[in-house]
């Protein structure tokens, strides 16, 4: 494990991205962006301008053109997007190289700053993690993942390439804005695309801070104007009104499961990360101080608001007393049957309406471990990542996808049982499922049942992203539509270029 714990923080501690929740009015009106830059006067680039060559006098920016990305209007952002993909279309792949690079470049270097804004807006998760999730957008793959396909035969030559689909609207959550934002412009200008971002209003100060930042460096080394738009005042209307519009030719979502059924309803390509409740499932043969570390590590990342992460332990008799003391001595503090009971109220309330699911405590979301204990009266070490105890599978936490750092811990006969409740509780999301095991046919019995987008084995959670395992980050996981972990390849279309008789050597 130390192996592995040492690569996590390598990477830069840990990491990655949630799901957030459905844009909407917040206390009953949307934050207003108020622009910080005033762009002044602008460059006109001929179409064929690649980094710093400009063939056309400084001009004022037309009225429409946004504040380096910012709009008030959707139409007005589309326009501009698809504008500067018409651009980027007659430019170079070079060129799509140097917004990738950008966007790397300036998220590790503003990580600390960036992170703490984000922080002091959304008020949900850590700090620390904040500034890790910019840290490691390095990871995101690029232009590098684009690879084409060619067949030659007795009838000539056909070459396949991944072309890119146009404007691509997207949808950020609150619980990663910029990371998920950042992440996205990666993959999607690599395939060569422009954007529109209608990001969660909880945290569209930091995002439009960040496109504007983007769009300003890409301007200087490109000569491509708004490539990233993002609509400054987000409400369910304008993440509607870019689902429709007739310019935006893909969508992809990061957010609820309402959001999600929206954009599928689009009529249009549409890659859509939906919701987790992953399960963990700990056996007799498991390293225990190594699942322990693990489902620490992991669940108490960016406090617990990675859909990814570790969301209740299904652990079996014979060891599930041993685990419970492996996770106290590695970050975790046991609750009590009447602290788990008081805390479930607090972070609960009955459901709205019969069969329906219990109301999440929106409050809580996101807050430190020593924040919800202190609600409940209990003081806990300055070290405790997590909160976990003893529930049996009626209590809330098992069910519900909470975004907190407490972990339900369910006794199971054996491994079988436990791997069936895992199956029940993860509730068909097809997201995320996590076995600790030395049984490799146990292992293997549970991916093929649990048939999720994401199946760790003897890690934490973000072992799955690349972060301590194999594999590449991504801060959109679209599991209802079935991409999985995108990359630059999700955002394209296959095209073939095919000539008869003809171009062969051989």
């Amino acid at each position: 494990m130390q192996a592995t714990e040492s690569a996590i923080r390598t990477v830069v501690e840990e990491v990655l991205a949630e799901l957030g929740k459905t844009p909407k009015q917040v206390n009953g009106t949307a934050p207003h962006f108020k622009p910080t830059a005033d762009p002044g006067g602008i460059r006109v680039v001929s179409s064929g301008a690649v980094a710093g060559q400009s063939s056309s006098p400084a001009i004022e920016a037309a009225p429409n053109s946004g504040d380096w990305g910012v709009f008030q209007s959707v139409d007005a952002a589309v326009t501009a997007a698809d504008a500067a993909f018409q651009q980027l279309s007659k430019s170079t792949v070079e060129n799509r190289d140097i917004v990738v690079n950008i966007v790397k470049t300036m998220c590790e270097q503003r990580a600390e700053e960036w992170g703490r804004k984000e922080f002091e807006e959304t008020k949900i998760g850590r700090l620390d993690h904040k500034i890790a999730k910019l840290k490691i957008i390095k990871q995101v793959p690029g232009t590098e993942w684009l690879k084409p396909n060619c067949f030659s035969g007795d009838h000539g030559i056909s070459l396949e390439e991944q072309a890119p689909f146009g404007v691509i609207g997207a949808i950020t959550p609150v619980t990663h804005s910029l990371p998920t934002l950042a992440g996205n412009i990666v993959n999607m200008v690599a395939a060569g695309n422009s954007i529109i971002f209608n990001p969660h209003p909880s945290g569209a100060k930091i995002a439009c801070e960040g496109v504007q930042a983007f769009n300003k460096a890409i301007f200087e080394k490109t000569g491509i104007q708004n490539l990233i738009t993002i609509i400054g005042t987000p409400t369910i209307e304008s993440a509607n009104e870019i689902f429709h519009h007739r310019k935006v030719r893909m969508l992809c979502v990061t957010g609820g499961p309402a959001v999600g059924r929206a954009a599928l309803g689009a009529k249009k390509r549409a890659v859509v990360a939906g919701p987790g409740n992953p399960p963990v499932v700990v056996d007799e043969t498991a390293d225990l101080d190594n699942a322990a570390k693990s489902i620490v590590a992991g669940a108490a990342f960016d406090n617990n608001l990675l859909c990814i992460g570790e969301k209740e332990v299904f652990a079996v008799q014979s060891i599930f007393d041993r685990l419970l003391e492996a996770v106290s001595k590695n970050g975790g503090f046991l609750l009590n049957s009447s602290q788990v009971d008081a805390l479930t109220k607090l972070a609960f309330s009955p459901p709205k309406e019969a069969g329906g699911h219990p109301v999440l405590n929106r409050d809580f979301i996101g807050k430190d471990a020593a924040y919800l204990a202190q609600q409940i009266g209990v003081s806990v070490p300055a070290n405790t990542e997590i909160l976990f105890g003893e529930t049996d599978t009626t209590n809330p936490f098992v069910p519900e996808e909470q975004m907190m750092p407490f972990i339900p811990f369910v006794r199971a006969r054996d491994t079988m049982h436990a791997i069936e409740l895992a199956y029940e509780f993860e509730h068909g999301f097809g997201h995320t499922a996590i076995i600790h095991s030395r049984n490799v046919h146990a292992m293997t019995v549970m991916g093929r049942l649990m048939n999720t987008t994401l199946f760790v084995k003897n890690g934490p959670s973000m072992a799955g992203l690349g972060l301590g395992g194999e594999g590449y980050l991504s801060f959109s996981v679209a599991t209802p539509t079935g991409e999985g972990v995108t990359n630059p390849g999700t955002f394209t279309r296959t095209r073939r270029c095919v000539m008869v008789d003809e171009l062969r050597v051989v």
